[in-house]
């Protein structure tokens, strides 16, 4: 955790208070702070700031002199239509997107998606997910995630809502790279979405409809990699 992320009820005044056990013990065991420690903390949704150790128990740490005084930094203007992946990966890809900044995530249903990850209990831990990623991002604002268990009315009928500028789908097999796809829209700038298969890829109907929408197929160089080291190659451009 870079910063501790609070909800807005353990805040009081100028004093809050952290209960959550994995929080309570990342103070302890990983930061080793004491009381009249500063710790970086945030509110959900809220700013940024710091605040002093007053005391610690075993279960709560209380804190004084908060001051919540930093805006969080502004999201990049892209949503991310990620093909539902195998359950642990997905821990690690919401983990990852969310520290990104990503703004919108969709996790939707694709030919290669098994039918068992719609029932997988990560999908019922996906605030727990966002939390982290916020905490390693430094963010205080979470990502707005959808569930698409249905693919073609919601390319059809919702994905051309969701562009602001243009859109590229990932395809290893596209003609033209990402690189080159940048250089021929550089007066436009990034793309407002981007679209990312499970392991295998997008099938030919799938990315067929994809491109009928405007989602151009790009690809990101002669090696196929695996879904979260293509998501991380293809947002890092925003970072940049």
């Amino acid at each position: 955790m870079n910063c501790i992320l609070l909800p807005a009820e353990n805040f009081s005044t100028d004093k809050a208070k952290i209960d959550a056990m994995a929080q309570v013990n990342h103070v302890n065991k990983v930061l080793g702070a004491k009381v009249g420690d500063t710790l970086k903390i945030g509110q959900l949704g809220g700013h940024l700031g710091t605040a002093t150790i007053e005391n610690m128990a075993p279960d709560r740490i209380q804190l004084c002199n908060v001051q919540l005084d930093v805006i969080p930094p502004a999201k990049p203007d892209v949503t991310v239509v990620l093909a539902l992946p195998r359950p642990k990966v997905l821990r690690r890809l919401i983990i990852d997107m969310t520290a990104l900044g990503v703004r919108n995530i969709v996790l939707i249903n694709s030919y290669r998606t098994q039918k068992s990850y719609w029932q997988s209990p990560m999908l019922e831990r996906l605030d727990e997910f966002v939390l982290e990623g916020l905490q390693q991002g430094v963010d205080t604002i979470a990502p707005r995630i959808t569930l698409q268990k249905r693919f073609k009315p919601f390319v059809e009928d919702t994905l051309p809502r969701l562009m602001t500028n243009q859109a590229i789908v990932a395809h290893p097999y596209g003609e033209q790279s990402f690189s080159e796809w940048l250089q021929s829209n550089s007066s436009l700038g990034l793309p407002s979405l981007v679209c990312i298969g499970a392991e295998g890829g997008w099938i030919d109907y799938e990315i067929a409809l994809l491109a009928a929408q405007g989602c151009m197929p790009v690809h990101i160089g002669p090696r196929i990699l695996r879904t979260e080291a293509a998501v991380n190659a293809i947002l890092g451009q925003w970072l940049l």
